[in-house]
């Protein structure tokens, strides 16, 4: 560690849902853009940046089913997630890592992608129907955060 850098605050869990705390989840609503980390199919490390909503203590973001993020999650569930803001005087961030699971359809699918139109211009730009693009949803099991409080 650097002089005068914070200590991370790390919390893992398997079982119990990831409790974040009020400026956490005031800093996750007010970004729209993170990185996603998935692991190909050889074992090698993939990132990508995506726009995300924070819901509920779950992350969510659309991909399109040629993508290699949706590859790799298709043949390994695990993720990590990094909504971070750097700069030379005060660095924060959110780390997590969690698993995925796919909503391709129905009532959860229209409400996200609902959201996603109104808060994004891209999709309002370039929109798509259901069963064309799913949505990742991420189940945080651990989070490492710095700088928030």
């Amino acid at each position: 560690m650097f002089p005068g850098q914070l200590k991370p605050k790390t919390h893992q869990s398997h079982n119990k849902k990831i409790k974040f705390t009020a400026k956490e989840e005031k800093f996750l609503l007010s970004n729209e853009a993170c990185r996603v980390a998935t692991v190909t199919a050889y074992n090698t490390p993939h990132i990508t940046p995506v726009s995300f909503i924070f819901k509920e203590g779950k992350f969510y973001f659309a991909t399109d089913y040629g993508t290699t993020k949706y590859k790799n999650l298709i043949q390994n569930p695990k993720i990590a997630l990094a909504v971070d803001i750097f700069s030379s005087v005060n660095n924060k961030a959110v780390i997590i890592h969690g698993t995925v699971n796919f909503i391709e359809s129905g009532t959860m699918y229209k409400e996200l992608y609902a959201i996603f139109y109104r808060k994004f211009d891209w999709v309002r730009n370039d929109p798509w129907k259901e069963g064309e693009a799913p949505f990742a949803q991420v189940e945080p099991y651990k989070k490492i955060s710095w700088g928030i409080d």
